[in-house]
């Protein structure tokens, strides 16, 4: 079973002199209302401390601050759906009872080339077996 809504916003910011981070992101409205999926990683490569944490890889938050690292397995941005398949080890984290997100995207194409452009930099940030197989068409 899968958690299905409609974005109707997209973004990705990734300007070391303006954003703390790179994210990539959809959201239900461009209030904050509603359900989002935020993707981040940092600008540098993660340091010693945040390895020894575990936060040397990409970050998802969803509303009400549900956040894990590296809890990613699939990304797959096909047309005007973004499906997202999640480690069901980070379920209790999130807040989430369902491993598969899915984002009907009715936003405008430049909201959705920014986040084209940006998602893949952010999935293969950090470790190497923390990084979700990437599917784009």
């Amino acid at each position: 079973m899968a958690f299905r809504f409609t974005a109707l916003v997209a973004s990705g910011q990734d300007d070391p002199d303006v954003d703390d981070a790179v994210v990539a992101g959809v959201a239900e409205s461009p209030d904050g209302e509603g359900f989002f999926l935020l993707f981040m990683c940092d600008f540098e490569e993660p340091d010693v401390q945040e390895v020894a944490l575990g936060m040397d890889t990409h970050c998802l938050v969803i509303p009400d601050q549900g956040t894990a690292y590296g809890c990613v397995r699939e990304v797959e941005l096909t047309g005007d759906l973004l499906r997202v398949t999640l480690d069901p080890d980070a379920l209790d984290d999130l807040g989430l009872t369902d491993s598969v997100i899915e984002a009907q995207l009715r936003v405008p194409s430049a909201q959705l080339a920014r986040l084209r452009e940006v998602l893949p930099r952010i999935v293969a940030f950090g470790r190497p077996e923390a990084r979700p197989r990437l599917v784009l068409d």
